[in-house]
Formats: C-alpha cells, structure tokens, sequence
C-alpha cells in the first residue's frame, strides 16, 4: 500500500528550547527516519587527545550540560 502526502507547510517562527544529542526535530512528514553518525579527524590528529586531569570534588565540563533528569 503507498501513501503520498502532499503538504504546503509556512513556517514564521521556529524556537527551539533545547537539543541535544540523537535528537530529531521533524516538519512534515517522513517515510523513514535513517539515523547517521559521521566522525572526521578536521584537524589531521594522529594520536588520541591527552587525558583529563583528575581533580577533587566534581569535574566541570568544557560543554555546558543539561542538568540530569
């Protein structure tokens, strides 16, 4: 069975308040939804990043974070 969709959406403001990884903000319609993951060495490293330092107490990310839920 075939369905098609035929749709004519305007759009004059979008917000989005927060995204993060795997995440899927969808506009219409979809088939099929293929997940994709690319990784690419821009910086022509040859050697894998150095390790973090341990300090006391908690370790503060370099990226800011949603809180846990």
């Amino acid at each position: 069975m075939n369905f098609f969709v035929n749709q004519n959406i305007v759009i004059h403001q979008l917000r989005v308040e927060g995204i993060s990884n795997s995440s899927v903000l969808q506009i219409g319609s979809a088939g099929i939804i293929k997940p994709l993951s690319n990784l690419y060495n821009t910086g022509a490293y040859t050697e894998p990043a150095p390790e973090l330092e341990a300090t006391q107490g908690e370790i503060t990310p370099y990226v800011p974070l949603a809180p846990p839920t």
